[in-house]
């Protein structure tokens, strides 16, 4: 059965640091997309980062370019996103998500996405 469970959220301060952490089960030895993506109050849920556990490719949301960094451990079959000089537009709730699929470049698209963790807050002020 798969599992996505996320873990890392808290409260900062603006220009302060999180990392984010994906703890994936079900997937052992499946190439596929996985992504971190937020929703901020009000607002619909928007892709941030994602990565192609088989091609190591990444991809990310104009906003957060050159300020976060996705990765995957396959070793722990573990997704993280560092996110470094956060602003107050960076509040949301932030979701783990994937989808089984050999691909080279996924997309930040909700809809692309199968499996969703149930998110963990982050909440940056000033």
């Amino acid at each position: 059965q798969v599992q996505l469970v996320e873990t890392g959220g808290g409260s900062v301060q603006v220009g302060g640091s999180l990392r984010l952490s994906c703890a994936a089960s079900g997937y052992t030895g499946v190439s596929r997309c996985m992504g971190w993506f937020r929703q901020a109050p009000g607002k619909e849920r928007q892709g941030v980062a994602t990565i192609s556990t088989g091609s190591g490719r990444t991809n990310y949301a104009d906003s957060v370019k050159g300020r976060f960094t996705i990765s995957h451990d396959n070793t722990k079959n573990a997704l993280y996103l560092q996110m470094d000089s956060l602003t107050a537009d960076d509040t949301g709730l932030y979701y783990c998500a994937a989808k089984i699929g050999v691909e080279l470049y996924c997309t930040t698209r909700e809809g692309y996405y199968v499996d969703w963790g149930q998110g963990t807050q982050v909440t940056v002020s000033s």
